[in-house]
């Protein structure tokens, strides 16, 4: 069985004032009794009330409003709003100690030697520094490079294995999406 729209009442009002619904169609959306609808147009019933509007709070919309007006026989049917409420926190950038800031181009050579699909932005974003200092690792020109040392970022604890699978993940969908491009390509040009 489905819901009734917030404010059935006041929903039924503008309803009435506002499409050329039936009244039992109305009843049927609203959960009221058609009497009630009835009484509502001929301003017996919900005086006072002021109407609101089902479109503008995203239980209708005009189309489904437009499709039940010319078929008397079509029931209203409410739009169903699929919000996703995550139990997920946002992220939040968390304070690096000094001690642990050379960490991070450190993680950063660790990512380029095993995983080399990552690109530039994706490990920047990942560690936490930008991408002209993961350029500058890849090609060894990074100011320090003598002195880094690859280390595992998950280990230090800079994000989650988690983060991790999914930028792999995402740079194996490119990697494939790239390469049906240059097989598009080569058959266009034969």
């Amino acid at each position: 069985m489905s819901e009734a729209p917030l404010m059935p009442m006041a929903t039924a009002v503008w309803l009435v004032d506002n499409t050329t619904l039936t009244f039992k169609q109305i009843a049927d959306f609203c959960k009221l009794h058609e009497v009630e609808v009835q009484g509502i147009a001929d301003g017996e019933v919900g005086k006072g009330i002021k109407g609101y509007n089902p479109i503008m709070s995203g239980q209708l919309s005009r189309e489904e409003i437009d499709l039940s007006s010319k078929d008397s026989e079509r029931p209203l049917s409410m739009k169903i709003n699929d919000v996703e409420i995550s139990s997920e926190e946002k992220k939040i950038k968390k304070y690096i100690p000094l001690s642990k800031r050379q960490d991070k181009p450190d993680s950063a050579l660790w990512l380029i030697k095993h995983h080399m699909i990552l690109k530039d932005s994706q490990i920047a974003k990942l560690v936490g520094v930008t991408k002209t200092s993961v350029t500058a690792i890849r090609n060894k020109s990074y100011w320090n490079y003598n002195n880094l040392n690859p280390k595992d970022p998950v280990a230090l604890n800079l994000f989650s294995q988690k983060e991790l699978l999914d930028a792999i993940e995402k740079a194996e969908r490119r990697i494939k999406r790239e390469k049906k491009i240059k097989e598009k390509q080569k058959t266009n040009n034969v």
